[in-house]
């Protein structure tokens, strides 16, 4: 059953929150978040993103980096721009997005649940993105990214957060510049919160990474490396009943065609796929439908019958892409560690995946129909992973909220 805890959150202060809450460090790249922190001193980007501090020259994995997120997070704390929570608690966290809500728990979740397999996982790390994150983490003392996880609703849990939400006033209820509503509740009273507990431990068989898989597997590896830290025995979770989630896309570019033409890609696509030319950026409508951008012009891939397996790994149409284009055609045999390929979010749309292409960044781009939060949950309960990259939630939780110290 999942362990999970209240903690002693370091958060705004009611007045700042807005402009303390950040996106995701792993959504912005550097040249992006200096932009977005600009003229704003409180920005959680100061910390999850310190080399905006720093020259432009610096190696953002370098140890001058995470030295300066620390000074920052302690500046922070000390200037009183954030705070820290007297008592453990949890903390409510509500996100609406073009009119769809969505709630979900706050809390530490046990790392011993990571290694036990009782938060379950669907996707291999990269490593270079873990060293990066048990870096900062091990040099500030803190955990700032929240692992996003998953679990089939307990009516019980729902009605708990339902009733706070409508009887209690939010802490921090804003709307970000892109629109997101952000409201979060603080859940103080000791006997909801020894309930809550209990549900948990008692009718949450197990919990899915629905995204983080860095973070969680970075949290994991800085307990092992501060054994004497009760506080990094738990890592910081937002935990969603089912009911409230959808997955968005998550699309490939690739730098090279493997020493193909894009003429002789094309042909050696046919055997896979029927091929059709689009007149406009091809979203793909169903399962085992794919959209290729190439040469300036979009194109409609859909599998032939046969080209797939029906396991649960094997039907996905990450898989499809990955078997018999990623690894037959363009030699990209690990997506983890190949440097050729990126992931492209489908919140950016399909604009970036033009955008990369016609840059000259990258040669070709892959359009993907989302994997459902059921095949999600099947492939997590059979032990297997799907290839990386293979999910995008929105909307985001943001960064710098609520703070985990270690």
């Amino acid at each position: 059953m999942a362990t999970i805890k209240p903690f002693k959150a370091v958060r705004p202060t009611p007045a700042l929150s807005q402009q303390v809450a950040s996106r995701p460090y792993d959504v912005l790249n550097s040249t992006e978040a200096k932009e977005e922190a600009k003229g704003n001193p409180y920005s959680f980007l100061h910390v999850t993103k310190s080399e905006i501090d720093l020259p432009d020259t610096i190696d953002i994995h370098s140890a001058s980096v995470y030295e300066k997120a620390k000074e920052n997070l302690q500046q922070f704390i000390a200037n009183g721009t954030l705070l820290q929570e007297e008592k453990p608690c949890y903390y409510i966290y509500r996100l609406i997005m073009n009119g769809r809500s969505q709630t979900g728990l706050v809390c530490v979740s046990s790392v011993q649940d990571y290694f036990d397999d009782v938060i379950k996982k669907h996707e291999f790390t990269r490593p270079e993105k873990e060293k990066d994150r048990i870096d900062h983490m091990q040099t500030i003392k803190a955990q700032t990214g929240n692992v996003f996880l998953a679990y089939r609703d307990v009516a019980e849990v729902n009605s708990i957060i339902d009733n706070w939400q409508e009887n209690e006033a939010p802490v921090y209820d804003f709307t970000a510049e892109d629109g997101i509503q952000h409201a979060i509740w603080i859940v103080n009273e000791e006997a909801t919160v020894t309930t809550i507990t209990d549900l948990f431990g008692s009718k949450v068989p197990c919990t899915y990474i629905a995204d983080g898989h860095h973070r969680a597997a970075s949290a994991a590896k800085v307990s092992k490396a501060l054994p004497d830290s009760d506080a990094a025995k738990y890592f910081l979770t937002t935990i969603f009943p089912a009911s409230q989630l959808a997955i968005l896309d998550y699309n490939r570019v690739v730098k090279d065609l493997n020493d193909h033409t894009p003429e002789e890609l094309i042909a050696a696509l046919q055997d896979d796929f029927m091929i059709t030319s689009s007149p406009e950026a091809v979203k793909p409508a169903h399962l085992h439908e794919f959209g290729m951008y190439l040469n300036n012009q979009w194109f409609i891939l859909t599998a032939r019958k046969g080209t797939w397996t029906e396991d649960p790994i094997g039907v996905l149409d990450v898989t499809i892409l990955s078997n018999n284009i990623l690894d037959k055609l363009l030699g990209i045999k690990d997506q983890r560690t190949d440097k050729r390929i990126d992931f492209v979010g489908g919140i950016r749309g399909l604009k970036e995946l033009e955008k990369r292409v016609d840059s000259g960044e990258m040669k070709v781009a892959f359009s993907l129909h989302p994997v459902t939060l059921e095949q999600l949950f099947d492939i997590s309960d059979s032990g297997n992973v799907m290839p990386p990259k293979s999910t995008w939630f929105e909307p985001k939780l943001r960064d710098g909220l609520l703070t985990h110290l270690l």
